[in-house]
């Protein structure tokens, strides 16, 4: 099974997060290169394309690269930090061109946090005014979340917002943090423990769940998240055998990844989820072996939720 590929159109950006995994490098990719990697993911059986950067919405041929997508028979979808999205026009020009599915970044829903993350205050009205322009055009939003030091502690009072704000809202995806990317070497007080966020993150999924929203997680191993393994990210791809494949603007160039196993310590080997649990990523360097726990609890039942899934019921 294909799965999505993700394709970095720009590496040039609005924002300056504090955790970037890919900051401006003042790369732009050429029109005529995206078009034919997309062409090229296409051939791949590849179930569609993340348009990504940087951020994909400073790129000036965005509506015709959505459109090359929409016109080869390719699912597109950008991921976005929401800030140019807050104008009406330009989103509408988006949405004629076909795209009908966003990825918005979004880190807290408290304003001084999300400022002092994206390094933008503004962020948080911009995004905003986003949500409202999506929810006008009917665009399916994914909410992506970057767990960290300053919101690990409310991220289930972000998603509460959110729904409460924003009910169109079907999709969350928390990510944590990459403790080996650019600038998280300079700002290695943003890097939450496993401990920090193990909470919040329980009471949002079982809300999300409660409220029948659906969610994934990545790079959180299972004795952090065992009641909700199903929604793991990499024990997904594992079980089903995925694969994804990343064009970068700098010095990685095409990558392909089929492997989403991380590093495994001492208490992995009894564990009953081990076989299906991608492990500790940044471990032990970040995040401390002695961290983890084994958990004893049948595997078979996450993999029939992974592979056989119930369907999600409305919200009343």
């Amino acid at each position: 099974m294909a799965g999505i590929a993700y394709l970095q159109i720009t590496r040039k950006c609005n924002q300056n997060c504090i955790f970037c995994s890919n900051p401006d490098n003042n790369e732009v990719r050429s029109m005529e290169d995206a078009k034919n990697t997309i062409l090229k993911f296409r051939d791949l059986n590849y179930d569609g394309v993340i348009l990504t950067g940087g951020e994909p919405t400073v790129y000036d041929g965005l509506p015709e690269l959505i459109a090359h997508c929409r016109q080869n028979g390719i699912p597109s979808r950008i991921i976005s930090n929401g800030q140019n999205l807050a104008d009406k026009g330009y989103l509408n020009t988006l949405a004629r061109a076909g795209l009908d599915h966003i990825h918005l970044s979004l880190h807290s829903f408290k304003d001084d946090v999300q400022s002092e993350l994206t390094g933008n205050p503004g962020s948080l009205e911009n995004l905003t005014n986003a949500l409202e322009n999506c929810g006008r055009t009917g665009i399916s939003i994914n909410i992506n979340t970057v767990i960290n030091s300053y919101n690990a502690g409310h991220l289930h009072l972000t998603v509460k917002w959110l729904i409460h704000n924003f009910p169109f809202i079907r999709h969350f995806v928390w990510n944590n943090l990459d403790p080996f990317m650019n600038r998280v070497e300079q700002n290695r007080h943003v890097i939450a423990q496993l401990q920090d966020f193990e909470v919040s993150l329980f009471k949002a999924a079982l809300f999300l769940k409660r409220n029948n929203r659906t969610f994934r997680i990545e790079r959180v191993p299972l004795c952090y998240m065992a009641e909700f393994a199903e929604f793991s990210t990499e024990t997904r791809k594992i079980i089903k055998n995925e694969k994804r494949a990343i064009s970068f603007l700098d010095n990685r160039g095409d990558y392909s990844q089929d492997n989403f196993f991380y590093e495994k310590g001492p208490p992995c080997q009894v564990c009953e989820l081990n076989p299906v649990c991608a492990g500790l990523y940044g471990g032990d360097a970040y995040f401390p072996f002695d961290d983890l726990f084994p958990v004893f609890m049948n595997r078979k039942r996450i993999m029939d939720a992974i592979l056989n899934p119930k369907p999600i019921r409305e919200a009343i």
